[in-house]
């Protein structure tokens, strides 16, 4: 089964906000184990274990064990995801709607689960916003993280509005974990009551909720940002072949030399002879899925993201810089020191 996923912006945001609290950025980068192209296209996805792993870092390193809900208070979603701009909802109905078909853009459960997957329950005149995803339930970092966004992000649109707010304030939450140690934080967040250990993550609003209408965006950008969430929705369906899942699993450990068939099989908890079905169903081999996932990542590396050809041929899992030379040379006809050096140039062409 696919693991979970979450958008890089999402790393990139918390990396930002725990440095400027005190954390080292190398060290949070070696902790949590983050990879170069981890930082950049904050479309693309990681590994949610990963994230999770550098909220820890972040933790630690900046003695702040609230550090994740000050980092959903203080930074937007706008600011993270394109899940924080898509959408154009007149009502609270279809925000819903839409917010559940766009929300696998900043979390993917890996198995069709919408990771912020809502809900509105009616409860003694008034409705709870439900967030009913396991991966909350079993997340706390990332429950607390969402609901002070998500809270915190409200105050903010009705601040920049004048004052004049476009749905009704919170007036409870609940979360299914335990009260943290550092519970005056979030009376001092939310400011409102809360429970914790409940059955559910849920936002109480008042029943006004569902009658609100919300304002109309401007139409062309709207449509512009439409196109392109539907854009990565595709490629995070894509990413759900067989290749996809291989090339999911030997990004991390290409690296390590264990880049073999037999150790993603074992990933994937299939035989070897499955997987080699799985691949050939899909016009593939498994080297050649290796092959080209190289060729493409040895592009990216040299070609913007400022790696050096050794480090390149490290992180590519070659046994020494001489091989991935050979590599290189067979993909594209140039060697890698060529293809650095013309990409150093502004006008696109080496030094004569």
């Amino acid at each position: 089964m696919p693991e979970p996923t979450i958008a890089n912006g999402f790393a990139e945001a918390f990396l930002q906000f725990a440095v400027a609290r005190g954390a080292d950025r190398q060290r949070l980068i070696e902790q949590s184990r983050l990879r170069p192209e981890d930082l950049t296209e904050r479309d693309n996805r990681l590994p949610l274990a990963t994230y999770l792993a550098l909220m820890k870092a972040g933790i630690k390193l900046c003695d702040e064990p609230a550090l994740a809900l000050l980092f959903g208070a203080g930074v937007s979603l706008s600011d993270i995801s394109i899940l924080g701009s898509v959408g154009h909802a007149a009502t609270a109905e279809e925000g819903l709607c839409q917010a559940n078909r766009y929300a696998r853009l900043a979390i993917d459960g890996g198995d069709g689960e919408t990771a912020h997957r809502l809900e509105f329950v009616p409860e003694d005149g008034k409705v709870w916003l439900r967030f009913t995803s396991t991966l909350f339930a079993d997340n706390p970092l990332l429950t607390e993280s969402a609901f002070a966004r998500c809270v915190c992000d409200g105050r903010k649109v009705a601040a920049a509005t004048g004052g004049v707010t476009l749905c009704p304030s919170p007036e409870a939450i609940r979360f299914t974990h335990a009260e943290p140690s550092y519970r005056e934080e979030y009376d001092r967040i939310f400011g409102v009551p809360l429970v914790f250990g409940s059955s559910m993550n849920a936002i109480l609003f008042g029943e006004e909720l569902l009658s609100v209408r919300l304002p109309q965006p401007n139409q062309y950008v709207s449509s512009l940002l439409t196109e392109r969430a539907e854009a990565l929705l595709e490629k995070l369906e894509d990413s759900k072949s067989m290749r996809g899942h291989v090339e999911s699993l030997l990004i991390p450990i290409l690296h390590t030399g264990e880049a073999d068939m037999e150790t993603i099989a074992r990933k994937l908890a299939l035989s070897r002879q499955t997987l080699f079905r799985k691949l050939k169903a899909e016009g593939v081999t498994f080297e050649q899925v290796l092959d080209e996932l190289r060729h493409k990542l040895a592009n990216e590396y040299l070609n913007g993201k400022n790696v050096s050809v050794n480090e390149t041929s490290y992180l590519l899992g070659f046994s020494d810089p001489a091989a991935f030379s050979r590599a290189f040379k067979r993909w594209t006809g140039a060697s890698p020191r060529t293809m650095k050096a013309v990409s150093s140039y502004p006008s696109g062409k080496a030094l004569r």
